[in-house]
């Protein structure tokens, strides 16, 4: 397996409350570990909501006995969830935060995912096949047929999200374990990649056989910054049949 991770602060923030994780190697009972977290609230929030949630999640990770890796995963978004909802009634600097997440583990050739918010994980191969659903309001809008997935992309509601960690008391996950084929490679981002590239530039960009996985993630976060960069950037590549040794 190789895997690479970057986040960028993009062309016009001055903070970037993306956060990423990024491991081949064992976390507690799971093989290996990917996440992306995308902050909400103010500068100083969402920078916060976003780094804790992911320390938090390695945290109850490592402390979990045993399970299977979709329960170890759900059981870590609920005390991620806990922690930065108690923090942001702790203080009116973090009131109202919260943040994405999307995580991905790769057993074997069982892909297993878990999300809340609008980072996406792929998978591509001969096709590009978004296998998280955006909780977000545009999201819905095109699932009850008021706009289509055109429209959608530059929506004016479009950063409006329906569901994210920290918010309330409670959050429900969205849980997916997908059998990946032979050379099918995953992608993990936040929405500052796929709101500035379009979906055909990033298969065609992921599926350079000659390029390394770092090259990958490089020229997709280049090509971000030179649409507009319009918020940070994160991106996470796994390629599961490429068994060079890679540090992320």
């Amino acid at each position: 397996m190789r895997a690479y991770g970057m986040t960028d602060i993009g062309q016009n923030r001055v903070v970037n409350q993306d956060y990423i994780y990024c491991s081949q190697n064992p976390v507690g009972n799971l093989p290996n570990l990917f996440i992306v977290a995308d902050g909400m609230g103010g500068h100083k929030a969402g920078d916060f909501a976003s780094s804790c949630a992911v320390e938090v999640f390695l945290q109850a990770v490592r402390l979990k006995k045993g399970g299977s890796p979709i329960s170890i995963i759900g059981d870590a978004i609920q005390k991620v969830n806990y922690e930065v909802y108690v923090k942001s009634k702790s203080s009116p600097e973090y009131e109202g935060m919260g943040t994405t997440l999307v995580a991905a583990v790769i057993m074997d050739r069982s892909l297993y995912v878990a999300n809340v918010g609008d980072s996406r994980l792929y998978v591509i191969g001969d096709t590009m096949r978004q296998i998280t659903r955006d909780h977000s309001l545009v999201e819905e809008m095109v699932s009850m047929g008021e706009i289509d997935k055109k429209d959608a992309k530059n929506h004016e509601k479009k950063n409006i999200i329906t569901r994210a960690v920290g918010v309330t008391s409670k959050v429900m996950a969205d849980f997916f374990e997908v059998e990946l084929v032979e050379k099918e490679i995953v992608l993990l981002c936040s929405d500052g990649l796929t709101n500035m590239i379009e979906e055909a530039d990033i298969f065609h960009i992921v599926n350079q056989e000659q390029e390394t996985t770092e090259g990958k993630v490089l020229r997709l976060i280049e090509l971000a910054n030179r649409n507009g960069g319009r918020d940070n950037i994160s991106v996470i590549i796994i390629e599961p049949d490429k068994f060079e040794v890679q540090v992320c």
